[in-house]
């Protein structure tokens, strides 16, 4: 059993593209590439970037309320396979975590059928004018409840 808050570690399995609610598809393209003729690894920064921002700055979903921003934090990425152009890609993210002020995220990026890379990224919301963190309130926190990751125990952020 871990601790509240925890992520059961999964690192020695295959994520599923399944286990991660919030899903959107992209394409690779030719500038992804390096001279090795594969998706260059800063590029998967940048799928992961997408996944987390088309989400975040949905007006549909107030994951942003006004005057508040998210910045990013931490972003751990492990590469899986070598991702080729051309392709498509299926991005995942599900939260995998709250902290006073912080959301983890656990991302993937899948091509046909395979988990090529996967991520955690950590993002604080902070204050728009004075940038310090800010707590979650029960609010957002609600607002996050469709994206919770499948397969993990999500604790509510700390009390202050």
């Amino acid at each position: 059993m871990n601790a509240p808050g925890t992520v059961r570690s999964r690192v020695n399995s295959s994520p599923r593209l399944e286990d991660y609610p919030y899903r959107l598809s992209d394409n690779v393209r030719f500038g992804d590439l390096d001279p090795n003729q594969h998706v260059n690894n800063a590029v998967y920064a940048t799928y992961f970037e997408t996944g987390r921002v088309t989400l975040m700055k949905d007006p549909r979903y107030g994951l942003t309320p006004p005057g508040l921003a998210w910045i990013m934090v931490r972003l751990d990425m492990h590469f899986r396979a070598e991702l080729r152009w051309p392709g498509k890609i299926e991005l995942g993210l599900g939260v995998a975590r709250f902290g006073r002020t912080s959301v983890t995220f656990d991302q993937v990026v899948f091509s046909e059928n395979t988990c090529v890379a996967s991520a955690v990224a950590v993002g604080v919301l902070i204050d728009e004018v004075t940038r310090k963190p800010t707590p979650l309130t029960a609010e957002i926190v609600e607002k996050f409840r469709p994206w919770l990751r499948r397969d993990v125990e999500v604790a509510p952020p700390p009390k202050i």
